[in-house]
């Protein structure tokens, strides 16, 4: 007998619930357990003005600030903690400026040049696979 896979299993197990409970209402709970990993790598270039205010960098402490024409490096990181190390490896590998971060959700907004925004993201990925042993992802580019 063929071994199944995880997703044909998983198909098989709510076919089969979903066949027994059809009229009734049905709760689905997604539970996800973090491992070690960087789960999305994503450079903007260069942005545009409404993609800063969308995501609220010329507020806060960047008020005041016109980073139009600069890039944006995008990162998630599963432990979430692990943001706080990625956030010190990105502003010492390239000049970027932390636009967000948290430690909470695992999310990291830089911004810069785009070289430099390019370099910090490479690194921090670099960084996570040879050193730390994290699961990488491929870094995308807009």
């Amino acid at each position: 007998m063929a071994r199944m896979t995880k997703e044909e299993l998983l198909e098989k197990l709510f076919h089969d619930d979903y066949e027994h409970l059809k009229g009734k209402k049905l709760r689905m709970t997604r539970v996800r357990v973090p491992g070690k990993e960087v789960c999305m790598a994503h450079i903007i270039s260069p942005s545009d003005t409404r993609i800063y205010q969308n995501l609220a960098l010329h507020i806060g402490v960047h008020e005041g600030e016109d980073h139009t024409g600069e890039s944006i490096g995008l990162m998630r990181f599963t432990p979430w903690e692990a943001v706080v190390v990625a956030a010190d490896t990105a502003v010492k590998s390239a000049h970027v400026e932390i636009g967000f971060m948290d430690r909470f959700c695992g999310s990291l907004i830089i911004t810069g040049g785009l070289a430099e925004v390019q370099t910090a993201v490479e690194g921090v990925v670099r960084f996570f696979d040879e050193v730390l042993g994290f699961k990488t992802c491929e870094i995308h580019r807009s």
